[in-house]
């Protein structure tokens, strides 16, 4: 489980769970309200290089399909293959299994920059 009130959020409401130059990266259980009923998630390739606040991947709904920012910069090592099966993780452990990939930062103070918890809240 990824607390919330651990991560650092960027504003378009994507989630970095940061252990050393790792990021795990999810959306916030805000988000997957909103998204609704998610049907299917186009995630990154392992490998590809992703830069903060720029869309990496897809996740789609019974209502829309909505762009994913990556919430910082490097290379992904890891994808959830399991929301890939199962979609509807992300709507029912969104800090949990629904995560969506893990980034090798290139740059860790791009972290540093994103809102706490409490600042992200205050966003809402």
């Amino acid at each position: 489980m990824y607390e919330q009130e651990k991560c650092k959020f960027a504003k378009t409401h994507e989630w970095a769970f940061v252990e050393g130059d790792t990021a795990t990266v999810g959306i916030s259980d805000h988000a997957q309200h909103e998204i609704s009923d998610i049907v299917f998630v186009e995630l990154p390739q392992k490998g590809a290089q992703v830069k903060a606040g720029e869309r990496c991947c897809v996740i789609e709904s019974v209502k829309s399909a909505s762009d994913i920012f990556s919430p910082v910069s490097g290379e992904v090592t890891e994808v959830n293959e399991a929301v890939t099966a199962d979609p509807s993780l992300v709507n029912r452990e969104p800090h949990g299994a629904g995560w969506l990939f893990k980034v090798k930062m290139s740059d860790a103070k791009e972290a540093d920059a994103l809102l706490t918890f409490e600042d992200y809240k205050a966003t809402l």
